[in-house]
């Protein structure tokens, strides 16, 4: 039996950071450290493409307890059900898949000083490909279609208020990306019965 390891080491190394800059340095100091590794459009642009990774280990304040357990949960059943490789392979794809997606239409868009240069750090990203990704565990027929058409509405359903961000389209993007793995997933599952 596979004990998932990585996702633990991951999720509590995320908290560890957040909590340690929080109480080792100063509030501009941490901010010029979470701006430093920010995948925002001034960083991509300056071709800072080193943030694609670091940004995934750092959040703006420690997570909160719920949500860091269903990251937990998440990451570490994709880990036990699929091995550390492919689960870690799905978060990055997510987090830098969705990023360079979002980086893409922003700069299309000519954004905003403010939104070039926006604090964009986090786990969601990879959580939300992840997600999508595991939805391949459900049986076939009614209740993996039903899934992924809820996640699908959750997911867009921020994308239609008027007050949306650039984060919401990333967690749209990142979701369909792991939906996009759990096809592959099905496919292949279907091809070797």
């Amino acid at each position: 039996m596979r004990v998932p390891t990585l996702a633990p080491a991951y999720v509590g190394g995320v908290q560890l950071i957040a909590y340690a800059s929080r109480r080792l340095l100063g509030e501009r100091d941490r901010q010029d450290l979470l701006r430093s590794r920010s995948t925002n459009v001034d960083n991509l642009e300056a071709g800072r493409y080193g943030t694609l990774a670091t940004s995934a280990l750092l959040v703006e304040s420690p997570m909160e307890l719920p949500y860091a357990l269903l990251l937990l949960a998440v990451l570490g059943y994709a880990e036990y059900a699929h091995g550390a490789w492919w689960a870690a392979g799905v978060f990055l794809l997510g987090h830098a898949g969705a990023t360079l997606l979002v980086y893409g239409g922003l700069r299309a868009g000519r954004p905003s000083p403010a939104t070039r240069s926006a604090l964009d750090v986090g786990t969601s990203y990879g959580f939300y490909a992840t997600l999508g990704a595991l939805t391949s565990a459900l049986p076939p027929g009614p209740l993996r279609a039903g899934a992924r058409i809820a996640l699908l509405a959750l997911a867009a359903k921020p994308l239609l208020r008027r007050d949306r961000t650039f984060t919401d389209a990333g967690h749209f993007a990142a979701l369909g990306l792991g939906l996009g793995v759990a096809t592959a997933v099905d496919y292949r599952s279907d091809r070797n019965r």
